[in-house]
């Protein structure tokens, strides 16, 4: 009789096993925007440790220039590097409309004229499948005809574990509606880094709470039976300013001496965009800069390097102005304004190629991803073509390449 209950237990637990391993896995995509690649490593993440010891890790993931928050999100989910989707900048000059796009203005966030590319989560509805967020830029723009099937117009104020318990209640909704693809995002770790740097006691206090909602996550997808891929990810890292007097650029002064009316000059910070007015004054215009160039460099738009991948689109200047690390394009009058007076914040958008600090992390972890595999460091396109692999689905064109990160996919 034990023999025959044995057998029936087993019998059960096969059959149990087996419909698991036929249903189609499901992935969580959590961004922690501004979680430097590095932080694993000054700071005690038990939790996040644990999940990268039981799944797969980058050393590092590059953003995509430039290192901003918006075009870099959007590129998580679209494979297409800021040049090709069109969300180029957090604020950005339009000439299409002659208007502005930032990210504070809530008609233009849910304006789908900004947004090209195939979003991930319409690439799943479109396959027949759901698809949640619990915000990611794009999300609320009706972009390809669709929202998410279940989404959320932005709020910061809304508590992290009310984020986190929405996955677990989407997992528990009956299959036919339940998505198959979750974003959720997290906001604190950059605005920490931000205000008192990548090296501060607050910034610390941020990653522990990070760490801390993944292990709420991974604690609550335990009681979940369901084949459920979690992927830890970020937008950008955060580099430490200095307040020395030379940290600032002051625009007014190299672009002193040229005629107003001739141009428009679009400051990032990081980095500036020069639209011309009159473009038989581009030589001047360019040639007068170059003389003052200081910790900066200034390119035509047909000269800016490809390596920035940042050169087509028409919502970048006629000319690109990049700033070295550790420096800012600052305007007089607001500084007089409003004076710098931290001793140390934090920034971000400069050239990852050159600048180790904009570095990403990138963890997955998951049924369908390989115990214990170092990922060697890689460009954040190639993140859309991935989720897509986990859900058996195939992109349209992309920028991002399926073969780079396949190897840690269990087959």
């Amino acid at each position: 009789m034990k023999k025959i209950l044995s057998l029936l237990v087993l019998s059960c637990w096969c059959l149990a096993s087996l419909a698991q391993n036929n249903t189609k896995p499901y992935v969580v995509m959590v961004s922690f925007d501004g979680f430097r690649y590095d932080y694993i490593n000054k700071y005690p993440v038990k939790h996040i440790k644990k999940f990268i010891k039981k799944g797969a890790a980058a050393e590092v993931m590059y953003p995509s220039y430039p290192s901003k928050t918006f075009p870099n999100h959007y590129t998580l989910v679209t494979g297409l590097y800021p040049d090709h989707h069109g969300l180029i900048d957090n604020t950005f000059y339009d000439q299409g409309r002659d208007t502005f796009y930032s990210i504070r203005q809530r008609d233009k966030v849910e304006d789908s004229y900004y947004y090209g590319g195939l979003p991930i989560w319409q690439l799943v509805q479109q396959n027949g499948m759901k698809a949640a967020s619990y915000f990611w830029v794009g999300s609320e723009a009706k972009i390809a005809g669709e929202y998410p099937s279940y989404y959320h117009r932005f709020d910061d104020k809304v508590p992290h574990p009310t984020r986190v318990q929405a996955v677990f209640d989407w997992l528990n909704l009956p299959e036919a509606e339940r998505p198959h693809l979750m974003t959720i995002y997290f906001s604190m770790v950059d605005t920490q880094g931000h205000e008192y740097g990548p090296n501060s006691p607050e910034t610390r206090a941020a990653v522990m709470e990070a760490d801390s909602l993944v292990g709420m996550l991974m604690n609550g997808l335990k009681k979940i039976k369901l084949p459920v891929n979690v992927i830890l990810t970020a937008d950008h890292g955060m580099y430490e300013m200095q307040n020395r007097p030379e940290t600032f650029i002051i625009a007014d002064n190299f672009l002193e001496g040229l005629h107003k009316e001739d141009f428009l000059f679009v400051n990032n910070s990081t980095h500036g965009n020069i639209f011309l007015k009159n473009k038989a004054k581009e030589d001047e215009i360019y040639n007068a800069i170059v003389a003052k160039q200081n910790h900066f460099k200034i390119y035509k738009k047909a000269d800016i390097p490809e390596s920035l991948h940042f050169n087509t689109n028409a919502r970048i200047g006629d000319m690109l102005l990049v700033v070295e690390p550790g420096y800012g394009f600052y305007n007089k009058e607001s500084l007089a304004k409003k004076p710098e007076k931290r001793k140390v914040w934090g920034v971000h958008g400069f050239d990852p190629n050159v600048t180790p600090e904009m570095g990403a992390i990138f963890y997955a972890n998951g049924p369908n991803i390989k115990k214990g595999v170092k990922i060697a460091p890689f460009q954040n396109i190639h993140v859309y073509p991935f989720v897509a692999q986990l859900l058996g689905i195939s992109t349209p064109p992309i920028d991002g390449d399926p073969k780079v990160l396949e190897g840690i996919i269990k087959k």
